[in-house]
Parts: structure tokens; sequence; C-alpha cells
């Protein structure tokens, strides 16, 4: 009677944190970028009263082992990175990634972490930040050199910084492109009409790259719609838009959560239940142990 006791404990634990999985999802149902979870069980140990028993040929056939279970617990909680769709905001600073891929910014700390979320937009000072005010990883065309055109290698990119773009002020109508280009109209610099200066310019200031993760299960949650690179998840890979098995960006919109209500409802309700049942089985034991306390008298 104690196995099924610490068996009905056990899968109240485990339904438990399924249900904390499912109430993290609703929460997050009108999250921006959100990637939905679920929990899976597995069973744990086993008593075996009985061995195997191996046939002998014209005596005795075999037998099969007798097993016991000791309940089950939680296998794992996995992320699922489906990518749902566009929620237009008309900012024409926040970017929707139309296929797999990520962000890359790095935060206060130097630490650098990869989100789906695109809410972006320029500082005061030039640098391109997030909502959480981490800066954007690629590279600024400031000097006008065009050196992006050719750092950006599909394996690796060591000479990539955060958008810093110089003189920020002299720039206008800042657009960002579907190849990751940041373009802008250079403004006049004099009022002398008749100076070639006068004239105003679209220029190339920045690019931002995606980043295609190889092993993106293997992500390690931060909050804040981060992501850190886990020992699994393999090396980031810097990609143009669009290349390297990477989504163009879009921009004026931002990705919607891929939270399913109707499915986070019908699973609250089988772990619910689930829930119950294993309350009931510790429910019977109790009533078993009290009689078995009452035969003495």
């Amino acid at each position: 009677m104690m196995k099924a006791l610490y068996s009905g404990v056990s899968g109240m634990r485990s339904h438990q944190t399924k249900m904390d999985v499912i109430g993290n999802n609703i929460a997050n149902v009108n999250t921006y970028g959100f990637k939905t979870q679920r929990a899976t069980f597995r069973d744990i140990y086993y008593q075996t009263i009985k061995n195997p028993g191996e046939a002998t040929a014209g005596t005795v056939g075999g037998t099969n082992s007798s097993q016991v279970g000791y309940g089950a617990q939680v296998g794992s909680v996995d992320t699922i990175h489906t990518i749902s769709g566009y929620s237009p905001t008309n900012k024409s600073t926040d970017l929707y990634i139309n296929g797999e891929g990520y962000l890359a910014v790095k935060n206060s700390s130097n630490e650098t972490f990869f989100t789906r979320l695109g809410a972006l937009g320029f500082d005061s000072k030039g640098n391109l930040v997030d909502v959480n005010g981490s800066r954007v990883l690629g590279w600024d065309n400031s000097a006008g050199d065009n050196t992006y055109t050719t750092a950006l290698d599909p394996s690796t990119a060591t000479n990539m910084g955060v958008i810093t773009i110089e003189n920020f002020d002299s720039y206008g109508n800042i657009t960002i492109n579907k190849d990751g280009t940041i373009t802008a109209t250079k403004l006049k610099a004099t009022t002398d009409i008749n100076s070639a200066a006068a004239l105003d310019s679209i220029v190339t200031i920045g690019f931002i790259p995606v980043v295609n993760i190889p092993n993106q299960n293997a992500l390690v949650l931060e909050g804040n719609s981060y992501y850190r690179a886990g020992n699994n998840s393999g090396t980031p890979i810097y990609n143009k838009p669009g290349m390297g098995g990477t989504g163009e960006i879009i921009t004026g919109g931002l990705e919607m959560s891929n939270v399913d209500l109707a499915n986070e409802f019908s699973d609250m309700i089988i772990t619910q239940r689930g829930y119950q049942a294993n309350t009931k089985i510790i429910s019977v034991v109790d009533q078993m142990l009290e009689e078995l306390v009452n035969l003495k008298r």
C-alpha cells in the first residue's frame, strides 16, 4: 500500500509542475515573440518482484518478470519553436523574422542573448537597442566604407559589434530593409543650395544579421524574451536575412505568441483530472491503512 501512496504523491507533483507550465503559457498568450512550452512525464523506479525465467526444452516454458512501479516524474519541459504570425504595429523599427532565426543583442553586462522580439529603436546616442535597452549586434556603416558587405561570413562573424550610428542627428528617414541593411537619408550639411553638400542622399548606415542556431531546442530561457546559447545548442551562425536557412526581415510588425489557447485549455482539463485521480489514490490508501489499524479493535 505504501508504494501506491508514493506513486500518488509523485503523480500529484508531476501534474502540479505541468499545470505551472500551462499557467505560464496562458499568461503569455499576448506576449510578442513568446514560444509555448510543454511538460512530459516519465515513469521512474520499478521494484522487481519476480525475475523472468528461461524456457527449458521439453520441460518448462518461460515466465515473464513481475515489476511494481513507484509513480511518475517530469521528464522534460520543452519549448515549442514553431513560427507564429505577423502582428502589424506600423512602427518602422519593429522587425518580424519571416522564418527561422534570431536577433543577437548584448546587455549592459556584455552578455550575448538571442531573441525573436524585434521591438527595436534608436537611442539618443545612435545605438540600435531593444525594449530592454540591450544593444543589437551587427555592423554600422557610419564611415561609409561598406565593410559589412564582405565582413559577413556564413561560418563566423569575428568583427561584428553593436550597431552605433555616428553623427546620428545627421540622418533622417531611417529604414530597415528585408535584407538587413539599414538605409537613411543623409541630411543637408549646408544651407547653400548651390553646394553639393546641400543635396540629400540615400546611404546605407548599418546592417542587421539574422542568427541561425543549429539546435534551437537547447537554448536556455533567460526571461525578457531572451535565450542564451546552451552546451547543446551549437555555434550560432550569423547570416544575411533570408540566407543560411534564416527568414527575411519584415518591418512594421512583431511576431505574435504561438500559444494555442484551445490546446492549453484542453491540457488544463486533462491535467486537473490527472491531479484529482492521484489525490484519490492517496485518499483510498489512507482508508485502507485506517482499516488495517482498526483490525486490532
